[in-house]
C-alpha cells in the first residue's frame, strides 16, 4: 500500500470517527432534553393541559421540569449519561485540549 492510499485510508477513518462523534453527541443531548422534563420547562401543550386538569398552577410544571431534568430516580440512569459522556470527552480530548491552549493565548499579555 502506497502512502498516499494509507493517508487516504487514515483520513477517511478520521472522518468517520468524528461524523459518528456528532452523531453520538447529539443523540445524547437529544435523548437527554426530552427523556428529563425539558417539555414542561417550555410549556408543551401537554403537560400545561395536565397541571390545569390536576388544578395546582403552572408555577408546579416549571418546578417538576426542573427537577425531573436535575434528579432521576434511578442511580443507572445517571450512570449510563456520565459514561456516554466520558466516552466523548475521552475522544474529543486532543480538539478540547488544543481549544484550551487557544484560550490561554489569548488571555495572555503577551498574545503567545
Amino acid at each position: 500500500m502506497n502512502r498516499s492510499m494509507a493517508t487516504t485510508h487514515s483520513d477517511v477513518r478520521a472522518r468517520v470517527g468524528n461524523i459518528s462523534l456528532w452523531i453520538f453527541q447529539i443523540a445524547l443531548g437529544g435523548l437527554f432534553a426530552f427523556n428529563f422534563g425539558l417539555g414542561k420547562v417550555l410549556g408543551s401543550e401537554q403537560s400545561v393541559e395536565l397541571f390545569a386538569d390536576i388544578g395546582v398552577g403552572q408555577w408546579l410544571r416549571l418546578l417538576t421540569g426542573i427537577l425531573e431534568i436535575v434528579v432521576d430516580g434511578s442511580l443507572l440512569t445517571p450512570l449510563v449519561w456520565l459514561i456516554c459522556a466520558a466516552i466523548i470527552a475521552w475522544f474529543r480530548r486532543d480538539h478540547t485540549l488544543a481549544l484550551t491552549r487557544q484560550l490561554r493565548a489569548l488571555r495572555s499579555p503577551t498574545g503567545s
